[in-house]
């Protein structure tokens, strides 16, 4: 039924069911505006602050690592007004976001390593130390990549090029980690923030947020509570039956609760527990012409004869054990989550009627859809003390229950009376079991080798009851290997090159049987995929320059991409192949300079270009451009502090451009007609002061009011569903207050 979740219609509508379920996991969308001065929250360390990372699963400054690492801190994205994962990273050249829907559900590539259909995710989430999401392609985890409200957020790293040695299966293209605030065991404190937008011809946001740290024993043990509500004004108008302004608003909630024990220096005890919501009225597509790249219906509008609520739920329990024995450190990171979606998608817009069970024919189509994962991890480090010779080792276990239930419904033509067409419950089961270590060799003052390997064994068993009846289970059994090789020389004590060499890869899983119109099976029938993988080559320099004033990082990568998998039609339904190759080269630049030691510049620079090299069927032919990468794409910002009427202030401007990009594929098999979205450029503008104990913040998002296009979908346009799109959202002024104690 579904392009990214291999199963199986009957005969009746099978067509649009299958392509109808892909637009639920494949419309691309991303309601992003770069946050200003992007780029110089990763940018290598200034004179003043060492920006300290755990990339390696090590503490150490983001200098000192052999790979690319963002480090945004929590405190730009809320001067920014930053609302989403799209706000987070969408703004960092080389990384794409694109959701479903809205906030909650997305997916995530860097450099340009997606296929645009994603079977399994190709960029790690991580939550601290835990790993987040589904791991397998029957989830939805592909397009449900975990979008955390600024909730208690210290800062978020994203790692570019694969991490497959220290993050496992589906870090292919790099890892987003949120890391949170640790409760401070020293002091009471705690800081509240309000906020409120407005959206040009849109809605009114708001946002309020609390957090509390109480320490129970001094030095010994603290709490830390923190709670968030966001209310999302929208800014897409519908016409038609389900006609409405602003239909894409809705509230995000969310709380975490963390405590911290340690009852010596040596022992560190941190429990965690994390709930959101994200509950939307609506979704923000607009309706454009595939041929002419022009609305349909005009400004910021849609067709709908239903609305499409969703929300999105996520909770999180994790239990986090530390000690140090003086030659090495030992981690225990235990973890329980769940994570789960329902939505609907109006298919109102199919030109001619279903025919449903009775055989009679059914209009006001839409579907249900009720993906989610219950996932459970335990995870065993042991990592050295530093010195010459330095190492860690791990064992990780990983245990997921997948669901994914849909619902093609209607109403019969006769008498309006509601009919269900087709019914689909999708349950799965994933475990893993991996190893995993490296041996960095600190040779010489200036000279460090390091190796890595991963070892992982999984098991998956999947099946399809479709109509009430169960067709053929499935079940597969598979073992991956993954490798890390990086060799780093110092220049100087402020700068160093190095050259790493990696390997990632995405789990393969079971397909059910094809069937054939009349529900038999078709013989030679691919009952299993496999893990496809990559390698990438990557040459990279950080230093920091004329006395700490310039701080430069940039890399030159290649990335070899084989065993693509793609979703594949065959009969009535849809299975998983590995077919294809690719290739992505690209260059990235990213600088600060303080022009004095208030105010600073910074840029940032990325080069892609992402090539199939042999034919996918699925896809398109080799040298076709893979989709959602612009060849060049940049920011150039400013930011300062002053004084203003002897106050301390801040201001902040920042420009970004993304090059043209394709939607999909231009070839005639593949199951998305291409279109090109034009290149685009949006300026925001931030500024504030404080006042005693309060902190004003002041923000312009999208300045100019710019009607870019984010990203574009035309999986449902051969059936008479217009174009989806994703606009930037217009114009939006900001205001914050905020006050600590």
């Amino acid at each position: 039924m579904s392009r990214t979740h291999p199963s199986h219609a009957p005969a009746v509508g099978a067509a649009l069911v299958s392509a109808v379920l892909a637009s639920m996991s494949l419309s691309a969308r991303a309601q992003a505006v770069a946050p200003p001065s992007a780029a110089a929250s990763q940018a290598a360390q200034s004179d003043t602050q060492v920006v300290t990372v755990t990339a390696s699963r090590r503490r150490e400054p983001a200098r000192d690592v052999p790979v690319q690492v963002n480090a945004l801190p929590a405190q730009d994205l809320e001067r920014a007004g930053a609302a989403s994962l799209a706000d987070y990273v969408g703004g960092l050249p080389g990384v794409d976001v694109k959701t479903t829907n809205g906030p909650g559900l997305g997916q995530v590539s860097i450099r340009g390593v997606t296929t645009g259909d994603q079977t399994i995710a190709t960029v790690g989430i991580y939550v601290d130390d835990v790993a987040f999401g589904s791991s397998s392609a029957f989830a939805a985890g592909s397009t449900m990549a975990l979008d955390m409200s600024l909730l208690d957020l210290n800062h978020i790293e994203v790692l570019r090029g694969p991490q497959g040695t220290l993050y496992g299966a589906g870090a292919m293209g790099g890892l987003l980690k949120y890391v949170t605030n640790e409760p401070d065991t020293t002091e009471l404190s705690g800081k509240l923030t309000l906020g409120a937008s407005a959206i040009k011809s849109g809605g009114v946001s708001s946002v309020e947020s609390g957090v509390i740290n109480v320490p129970l024993k001094e030095g010994v043990a603290a709490m830390r509570v923190a709670l968030f509500h966001e209310h999302q004004g929208g800014y897409v108008d519908a016409v038609g039956p389900a006609g409405g302004k602003n239909i894409d608003r809705g509230d995000t909630s969310g709380r975490r609760l963390s405590l911290l024990v340690e009852p010596t220096s040596k022992l560190h005890v941190r429990l965690t527990a994390v709930d959101q919501t994200i509950n939307q009225r609506g979704s923000s597509i607009v309706d454009y012409d595939l041929a002419t790249g022009r609305p349909t219906e005009g400004d910021l509008k849609r067709q709908l004869d239903l609305r499409e609520p969703y929300l999105v739920n996520i909770g999180l329990v994790s239990a986090d054990i530390e000690y140090d024995m003086g030659w090495a450190r030992i981690n225990s990171v235990t973890s329980a989550q769940q994570e789960k979606s329902r939505n609907r998608l109006d298919a109102s817009f199919y030109d001619g009627p279903l025919t449903g069970a009775v055989g009679a024919p059914v209009t006001d189509s839409r579907l249900d859809s009720s993906p989610g994962v219950r996932k459970h991890t335990q995870e065993f480090r042991l990592t050295s003390a530093p010195g010459a010779l330095e190492w860690l080792g791990g064992l990780y276990f990983d245990s997921e229950v997948g669901r994914n239930s849909q619902l093609l419904a209607g109403n019969l033509e006769s008498d309006g009376s509601e009919i269900d067409v087709v019914t689909d419950s999708q349950p799965s089961t994933y475990k893993e079991l991996a190893a995993y270590g490296d041996v960095t060799w600190n040779m010489a003052k200036d000279w460090s080798l390091t190796g890595g390997l991963r070892v992982a064994r999984n098991r998956q068993a999947y099946d399809v009851v479709t109509n009430g009846v169960a067709g053929p289970p499935g079940g597969s059994a598979e073992t991956s290997k993954t490798y890390l090789a990086t060799v780093r020389y110092a220049l100087t004590s402020v700068s160093n090159v190095y050259f790493r060499a990696a390997s990632g890869y995405r789990p393969g899983g079971p397909n059910p049987p094809a069937l054939d119109a009349s529900g038999n099976i078709i013989p030679g029938s691919p009952l299993s995929f496999k893990s496809d993988s990559l390698w990438s080559y990557e040459l990279g320099y950080k230093g920091d320059l004329l006395d700490k004033r310039l701080s430069i990082e940039t890399a030159l990568y290649d990335v070899e991409w084989k065993g693509i998998q793609q979703p594949l039609a065959i009969g009535s339904g849809t299975v998983i192949v590995n077919a294809g190759r690719a290739r992505v080269t690209g260059a990235e630049l990213f600088a600060r300079y303080h022009v004095t030691p208030a105010w600073s510049l910074d840029a940032s620079l990325s080069t892609i270009d992402a090539k199939l090299t042999e034919d996918a069927p699925a896809l398109g032919p080799s040298g076709s451009r893979l989709p959602n990468s612009a060849r060049f794409s940049g920011t150039l910002g400013t930011t300062g502090n002053f004084a203003l009427a002897e106050r301390p202030a801040y201001a902040g401007v920042s420009v970004r451009y993304v090059g043209e990009r394709n939607s999909g594929f231009d070839s005639a098999e593949s199951s998305q007609p291409n279109f090109k979205m034009p290149a685009y450029t949006l300026a925001d503008l931030q500024g504030g002061v404080t006042l005693g104990k309060v902190d004003i913040g002041l923000y312009v998002r999208n300045v100019f009011d710019k009607r870019a296009i984010l990203g574009a979908d035309s999986a449902l346009v051969a059936f008479g569903s217009p174009l989806h799109a994703t606009v930037a959202q217009p114009r939006t002024i900001g205001a914050t207050l905020s006050t600590s104690f």
